[in-house]
């Protein structure tokens, strides 16, 4: 048995329109008890929509992708969790245009996202993507902690590392590709004189 209050969480709606709902006799089974709570039969319960999601960073890592998944997959089916879709991405973990993730985070029906481990899902950030998710009643589950937050640090530092430097890297090549412009521009201005 399930609360109004439950169900109307578990079916992503307000708390009202349940009430609405129980009132209109749309919830098949639901009964006030004798303390006046409204109770729902399990049958009327959205299944749980489970989704695993595995990534690395480069189609190199393609093997450690599908092993990754598989790991993802066992435990689900440890834990007695139906996986509904099993997602996998190859890109960088600070890379914010991930077509399959945005999918994923999109999703309304998605009612559990399980990772192996935190960057799998986003380098950083992903405390605003727990709270993002939780807001629309889905659990992000981690398997495997960082024990250790020095580790955890360390890993942040390199990859901040990286970020930074692929971005200017990219800044000079856009600065080369604009003084080139300009050159090309005033060339053409000299020969319209």
């Amino acid at each position: 048995m399930k609360t109004l209050l439950e169900y109307a969480k578990e079916n992503r709606i307000h708390y009202r329109t349940a009430w609405n709902h129980f009132k209109e006799g749309k919830i098949s089974g639901a009964f006030k008890n004798e303390y006046g709570k409204i109770l729902i039969p399990d049958e009327n319960i959205k299944p749980e929509f489970v989704v695993c999601y595995a990534r690395v960073s480069s189609s190199e890592n393609k093997k450690n992708l599908d092993s990754q998944a598989e790991r993802l997959v066992a435990y689900c089916n440890a834990k007695g969790y139906k996986v509904r879709q099993v997602i996998k991405e190859c890109a960088s973990g600070l890379n914010d245009k991930r077509p399959k993730l945005i999918k994923l985070l999109s999703d309304l029906e998605v009612s559990r996202i399980v990772v192996e481990h935190q960057d799998r899902l986003t380098r950083f950030g992903f405390n605003y993507i727990n709270l993002f998710m939780k807001s629309k009643n889905c659990q992000i589950e981690v398997i495997n902690e960082t024990a250790n937050d020095k580790e955890d640090l360390m890993q942040d530092f390199v990859s901040l590392v990286t970020c930074f430097t692929a971005r200017l890297y990219g800044l000079r090549r856009s600065k080369r590709k604009t003084e080139a412009l300009i050159k090309a521009l005033e060339d053409e201005n000299k020969k319209v004189q």
